[in-house]
């Protein structure tokens, strides 16, 4: 069953019923295991014809990224499977170094130690595996469905797929580049680099108590705001009220809750958010941001329609239920969301009903 393609940026979801699988991280046993409690074999066939989806990042902080994306990519090129780029494939094809990411780079880096131990990409396979990611899209959907990794931007899409035809880092790099001259234009560029100057003894020091960097903010802010590609892959983002510490730096910018301004009848299903099932010091995973869900039950839809699903359930934090950091019963998972059914299954076992959608 192949889909049909609508841009190399976008691409139409089949006409099947679908398993949506949240954000990997690494999880080699944990994805074999929910593979294997939703009914695929080992070459991603399903006796009911069911096709499976990945909402993007697949790698970094977990045991074995290289042998998750390898498996996704067999899935993709043998047309079993779909899958998107997420904010974290889009670090590795910018060659940006990031927290959890050093099983690509292979660098002396002390920080990764708390991700041991993880396998390291053979050096000969850095290539395809750029090759493969660069390739994926951005967007799928069909009429019933929307499947994005992080936003779902009209505005964004409209720029992205007008330029579809392009290569994804030269505009990356374009609307980056007419983003920093904007900055500097406003002065905003000299006085972030001043303020980054005078903390950057403690930027990427989780005891250091650090100030809200207003000028440093506002260039956050608007560099993900005018880059379409950053909006779709890691969100709508504001200058944040107060600084907090989250992935290995203090940051100046809060993530949006877009899904309370989404009034399109159609669903869409995300990733990237890092849902939880029990109430949990996010901290302990590196998270000092807000919990965008702490007023919603972890299987219920969100949104102003009631018709957004976000599938991350944190398994990205499980390595620190390896290492004693986390208490198992708090319950890192991978899952997947049935569709056009409307549950859950775990990596776990369990298939669970979710609740509060509105069509």
């Amino acid at each position: 069953m192949t889909c049909i393609g609508i841009s190399r940026m976008q691409q139409s979801l089949p006409d099947a019923p679908l398993d949506i699988i949240g954000d990997i991280h690494g999880e080699f046993d944990a994805l074999k295991a929910l593979l294997h409690h939703l009914g695929y074999n080992n070459r991603g066939h399903h006796p009911q014809g069911r096709r499976l989806v990945f909402v993007g990042d697949l790698c970094d902080r977990g045991p074995d990224s290289p042998g998750v994306i390898a498996l996704v990519r067999r899935l993709v090129e043998d047309d079993k499977a779909q899958a998107i780029m997420g904010n974290h494939e889009l670090n590795l094809l910018r060659g940006d170094r990031k927290d959890g990411n050093n099983w690509f780079w292979d660098d002396v880096n002390p920080k990764e130690h708390k991700f041991e131990p993880y396998a390291r990409i053979n050096p000969a396979e850095r290539e395809g595996l750029l090759s493969f990611i660069g390739q994926l899209p951005l967007i799928l959907q069909r009429e019933d469905l929307r499947v994005i990794h992080a936003a779902w931007d009209d505005n964004a899409m409209t720029q992205l797929l007008a330029r579809s035809s392009e290569p994804l880092l030269d505009l990356f790099d374009e609307w980056e580049r007419q983003t920093d001259a904007e900055l500097a234009k406003q002065g905003l560029l000299s006085e972030s680099k001043a303020e980054e100057d005078a903390w950057k003894h403690a930027l990427s020091d989780s005891d250091q108590i650090v100030p809200l960097l207003q000028a440093t903010g506002l260039c956050d802010e608007l560099r993900q705001m005018s880059n379409p590609v950053r909006v779709l892959v890691s969100g709508v983002e504001r200058l944040a009220r107060e600084p907090f510490y989250s992935s290995g730096k203090w940051r100046f910018t809060d993530r949006i809750k877009w899904w309370d301004h989404y009034e399109t009848r159609t669903p869409v299903v995300v990733g990237h958010y890092w849902r939880q099932f029990s109430p949990v010091d996010r901290k302990q995973f590196g998270k000092g941001d807000s919990n965008l869900f702490d007023d919603i039950a972890p299987t219920h839809w969100h949104g102003a329609r009631g018709n957004v699903f976000c599938v991350d359930f944190s398994v990205g934090g499980r390595y620190q239920e390896r290492r004693g950091g986390a208490r198992r019963d708090q319950g890192t998972k991978l899952a997947a969301l049935r569709w056009p059914e409307r549950t859950l299954v775990l990596d776990s076992g369990e298939t669970l009903d979710t609740g509060g959608f509105r069509d």
